[in-house]
């Protein structure tokens, strides 16, 4: 069997796994994997990490062709996780997976922006767009995350300083730039809290580390982009051009046409599955939340 060759990377171009993540076929960072493992050939040859290609070549992921569009488009759904699904793309009989509530897609795929935990509801989002999801997900860009979260335990304002500062977890660093009272009765009481980063499990960890317990966790917001109140448990609304570019403008990115055409039918769809119309959503952060008060 004839080696296959790695390739020299052009002066111009874009780097692969940039164009891929384009295409809507992965983060860029899930990408960057299939390259370091051989998944991924240009015109024949294995590709490596920082080849750049114009997308006129014959790209191949697992030997199959990649169809590279001249003209790209942006998609982006908000999906209202219910508690027990899973973010991965394949579930079981007893942990359904999101992705089978999603519409379907050809050519292309739904690329999860963060994840949620199986005992966590809330905002979803999933794009079209690669490169639009690896930066957002990115701690660099310092995307706000913001979570409605109910808490068991003796609060005290020591208690809510420790998490304001930072704690010490075993991977590194955490806290939360925001800590809003929203209210409650006996030992069991709601806050709204904001994080710039989405490090597995970290809200339940953070309060976990003051010696409360966590028995109710919703994401209400991911960016410029709010929960729609009309978005039951397992429905998806796919956002407008303005919510997009938006979003998308937090992270350096220029305004890319949504696919309206796919919208409008799916539109359509979804009302007759759902019995009512899901409008885009479009909001932006307006409140400017102080700090956490009505603690010991």
């Amino acid at each position: 069997m004839t080696d296959i060759k790695e390739i020299e990377s052009p002066v111009e171009g874009e780097r692969l796994q940039k164009l891929l993540a384009r295409q809507g076929l992965g983060s860029r960072r899930e990408i960057e994997g299939w390259i370091a493992n051989g998944r991924v050939t240009v015109n024949g040859d294995k590709a490596t990490l920082g080849v750049r290609v114009s997308g006129a070549e014959d790209i191949r992921v697992d030997g199959r062709l990649v169809k590279c569009q001249t003209t790209q488009t942006r998609r982006l759904l908000a999906y209202n996780k219910p508690e027990g699904e899973v973010c991965t793309r394949q579930g079981t009989d007893d942990r359904p997976t999101v992705f089978d509530r999603l519409p379907k897609l050809k050519g292309e795929r739904w690329i999860n922006v963060g994840r949620l935990d199986i005992n966590t509801s809330g905002l979803l989002l999933f794009t079209t767009d690669g490169e639009l999801a690896n930066r957002l997900m990115h701690p660099s860009h310092e995307i706000e995350r913001e979570y409605a979260v109910r808490v068991f335990g003796d609060i005290t304002q020591d208690k809510i300083s420790n998490m304001f500062r930072g704690v010490e977890l075993e991977d590194g660093l955490a806290r939360f730039t925001d800590i809003v009272d929203s209210g409650g009765e006996g030992r069991n009481h709601w806050f709204h809290v904001c994080l710039l980063e989405g490090r597995n499990r970290e809200v339940r960890r953070l309060w976990e580390s003051q010696e409360l317990a966590v028995n109710r966790l919703k994401r209400v917001r991911y960016g410029s982009v709010i929960i729609p109140d009309h978005l039951k448990q397992g429905q998806w609304a796919e956002l407008d051009q303005a919510t997009v570019d938006a979003l998308a403008a937090l992270v350096g990115l220029d305004s890319v046409p949504v696919n309206v055409n796919s919208s409008r039918e799916e539109t359509v769809r979804m009302k007759r599955l759902q019995g009512k119309r899901i409008a885009p959503v479009v909001r932006k952060k307006t409140r400017n939340p102080k700090a956490a008060s009505g603690v010991r």
